[in-house]
């Protein structure tokens, strides 16, 4: 793999269908993109998330995370730290989740169960010394005191995906050692808060993602997103902190691989 080629460290390959897929790793092979993690978002469905790992090429790796997303945590019973650490033992599965907590879709009263399935993830992550790939909407307050107190019983790796949160959230990750990862929301007009913190966020926690078919970012804000566009962000992201993209990316991603160590 190209050392400086761009990684969507956060996309949904399932939201695509087989006959897309291939279009679209060639589209991000052309727009300098070499690295994509699939996210898993019900463990009941990583067979799938490991399936898509199969377009991985020597030119475009695949690589998946296996979890349950916040939203879905009352569809099934959940699962055991053993069984989400079992399922992600397997060498496609670079990152637990995504996992974390959603108080902008989640009742209060299904909170605790949240809380608990986070919680599990990441035992599976400390487990497997691997990544939990943190969810965060409207919850920063209660992301941070968990994180606190499950680093407070042993360390583990973290990523904060999609950074649409405080800079206090994306301060205590990065105090507990962990990544923060922004997505195309950085480039809309309105959200000049998020690309404060990513000038104000030390580089060498910094990762860029697309999360598509979601949050396509500016120019292609509007459309379906795609692996490709992670372009679009970095290039936003190298400017606003005053750096050549080149640096930017080679940068971003050392640091993917210094924080999913099973993708090396």
């Amino acid at each position: 793999m190209p050392e400086k080629g761009l990684i969507d460290s956060h996309c949904h390959l399932d939201h695509f269908t087989d006959e897309e897929i291939p279009a679209l790793l060639a589209a991000a092979k052309a727009g300098g993109v070499t690295g994509m993690v699939t996210i898993g978002t019900r463990l009941a469905r990583a067979h799938q998330q490991k399936a898509l790992t199969r377009y991985s090429s020597p030119d475009v790796r695949v690589w998946c995370t296996v979890g349950t997303h916040p939203d879905h945590v009352e569809e099934a019973p959940l699962p055991s730290v053993e069984t989400i650490a079992e399922i992600a033992q397997a060498p496609e599965v670079v990152g637990i989740g995504e996992s974390g907590l959603d108080y902008f879709h989640g009742a209060e009263a299904v909170r605790p169960l949240q809380q608990d399935s986070f919680r599990r993830h990441i035992d599976a992550a400390r487990e497997l010394n691997i990544p939990i790939i943190i969810h965060a909407r409207q919850a920063d307050e209660d992301v941070a005191r968990i994180l606190q107190e499950e680093v407070a019983r042993g360390p583990f790796p973290i990523l904060l995906h999609c950074f649409a949160s405080s800079a206090a959230l994306a301060q205590s990750v990065v105090e507990l050692g962990g990544y923060v990862s922004f997505s195309g929301i950085a480039t809309f007009p309105k959200c000049g808060e998020f690309r404060d913190v990513a000038r104000a966020l030390p580089l060498e926690r910094i990762l860029v993602e697309t999360d598509s078919p979601y949050l396509a970012p500016v120019p292609k804000r509007g459309k379906r997103n795609e692996p490709s566009y992670v372009a679009y962000t970095a290039a936003c992201l190298a400017q606003e902190r005053g750096q050549s993209l080149e640096d930017f990316t080679q940068t971003t991603t050392d640091n993917f691989f210094r924080l999913f160590r099973k993708a090396a």
